[in-house]
């Protein structure tokens, strides 16, 4: 069931105005018009395209905007900031954190959006030093292909999976309340190690989004590709989609979850191994009993999502 809070708030500074950040700001502010988040809601974007967080203006995602090359505006966007989220590429952080940590007020909670969290928690480290109490890392499990602002939605959080992964330096109080900020979105709050979070991720997400890359590459690199892809139907789709998404963020995530993802690739390299051998033996049980224990437990889980889906609409 979604434990949708209310949540309160005066200003948000979302640096990555695009799908995570501006779906974000949209959530709050368009469920807040029904008493699930409140205060002044003031929603400020930043990053490196003006074209982006222009953009997040005129559609009405953001209130106002900074430059992270002005100073000036950068102090002024940072003052009284309640939360600050990261939703930029996780090799961003770093940077990231060390140009707005002058700027930080001493009472403001920084948390971040990244794909995986054990680089992030050692990039935190190092830029805030003797304040990383302040950033809590977290990761919301939701996306689409389509990026940028136009691609933002008050509902992509509903019941998605909002992973926090409190540090020993953390206040249970800064954790409660970027928990209680995911909660009005109507996401689901879970809390993990980083390491477990980046073992499970790579399984999960970043494996299949490796796989999705490298079918799509193998069709390219083909001397017969483009009339392949003239016969590419359902099956090409579903199995590709998330090959449209940035290849910038996913760029970032290989690199550094890879210790995480090389071990899921092995895996997987050895499941293909292994229904390779069965096909050339011409082993139809085999290749059966492979393909009937994936589709229960397919089954399984997609069951197990529209019963949480129905859950959560029933708790509203």
């Amino acid at each position: 069931m979604t434990d949708v809070a209310a949540f309160s708030f005066n200003k948000l500074v979302i640096f990555g105005v695009g799908l995570i950040g501006g779906s974000l700001a949209r959530a709050l502010r368009e469920r807040g018009e029904r008493g699930e988040a409140a205060g002044a809601r003031t929603v400020i974007g930043a990053g490196r395209s003006s074209a982006s967080t222009a953009r997040a203006l005129e559609l009405g995602v953001i209130d106002g905007s900074a430059a992270l090359s002005d100073d000036a505006a950068l102090r002024a966007a940072l003052s009284g900031a309640d939360i600050v989220l990261l939703a930029a590429p996780v090799a961003q952080t770093q940077p990231l954190l060390e140009r707005i940590a002058p700027f930080l007020d001493a009472d403001t909670i920084v948390t971040d959006a990244g794909s995986t969290k054990s680089d992030v928690v050692a990039s935190a480290r190092a830029a805030l030093g003797a304040r990383i109490g302040q950033f809590v890392p977290g990761h919301p499990i939701a996306g689409r292909e389509a990026s940028g602002p136009d691609a933002a939605l008050p509902d992509l959080y509903v019941n998605r999976n909002v992973v926090l992964c409190p540090l020993p330096e953390n206040a249970p109080e800064a954790v409660e309340r970027v928990a209680a900020m995911w909660r009005a979105t109507g996401a689901c709050v879970r809390d993990m190690t980083p390491e477990q979070h980046d073992r499970v991720l790579a399984s999960v997400s970043h494996l299949p989004h490796v796989l999705s890359f490298a079918l799509v590459e193998q069709i390219l690199n083909s001397p017969d590709a483009a009339l392949k892809f003239s016969f590419a139907a359902g099956g090409f789709r579903d199995f590709t989609r998330i090959a449209a998404s940035s290849p910038e963020m996913w760029r970032d995530v290989c690199v550094a979850n890879r210790v995480a993802l090389l071990n899921e690739l092995d895996a997987y390299t050895a499941v293909l191994a292994r229904l390779r051998a069965a096909i050339d033996a011409a082993d139809g049980a085999a290749l059966e009993a492979v393909f009937a224990r994936s589709r229960t437990a397919r089954t399984e889980w997609q069951e197990q999502r529209i019963n949480a889906a129905a859950l959560g609409d029933a708790s509203k």
